[in-house]
């Protein structure tokens, strides 16, 4: 029976993930993601690398998830930030990945950069055609609309038995705010 590697490297990362939300980089053990993708500890290695490359893969199939689900709206940011903070309560261990990402490799990758310079000039476009506020900058407004997306996660505590009322006061607070901190000001 021949081996079906993308099936591998699909379950690899799959168990690679699971294991790098709970344990970080320096806290994930090969043996366990081979041992939870029912898969040969060696073909880590021979696919991905190391364990740091393999990191970089499930954080790269993780952004390219995340943008594929919430594709990014610069003509709607409160709705935006609303879809990112749905697809957060829908995986509650990416956001623990991304706090994983933060503390253990601060900083962005090329890929990653160049997503965050691309939405920045899409903002200031918007900005210049009076869609959104124009006195904050571009990369202002990006870090504020994400930032206010994520950040009840930590205030929450976990990603069990959240009561669904107050997601969604949560969610109604979330593009509120985007709202607010984004529409330009009315003419005197």
């Amino acid at each position: 029976m021949a081996r079906d590697s993308s099936a591998t490297k699909a379950r690899l990362l799959d168990a690679a993930f699971s294991e790098f939300a709970t344990y970080g980089i320096a806290g994930a053990r090969v043996d366990r993601i081979a041992e939870a993708a029912q898969a040969n500890k060696r073909l880590i290695y021979v696919y991905f690398g190391n364990k740091e490359q393999l990191f970089d893969a499930v954080l790269q199939r993780a952004l390219e998830t995340g943008s594929e689900s919430v594709p990014f709206d610069v003509e709607d940011l409160p709705g935006y930030a609303g879809a990112i903070f749905d697809h957060l309560v829908a995986q509650p261990a990416l956001m623990r990945l991304m706090l994983w990402k933060q503390l253990e490799r601060p900083g962005s990758a090329d890929a990653e950069a160049a997503s965050y310079r691309a939405k920045i000039a899409l903002v200031e476009q918007a900005q210049r055609a009076g869609l959104i506020e124009p006195s904050l900058d571009p990369a202002d407004v990006l870090t504020l609309v994400l930032g206010l997306s994520q950040a009840w996660f930590g205030a929450m505590g976990g990603d069990a038995g959240w009561d669904p009322e107050r997601l969604a006061r949560h969610r109604a607070a979330v593009v509120e705010s985007v709202r607010r901190a984004t529409s330009p000001a009315p003419a005197p």
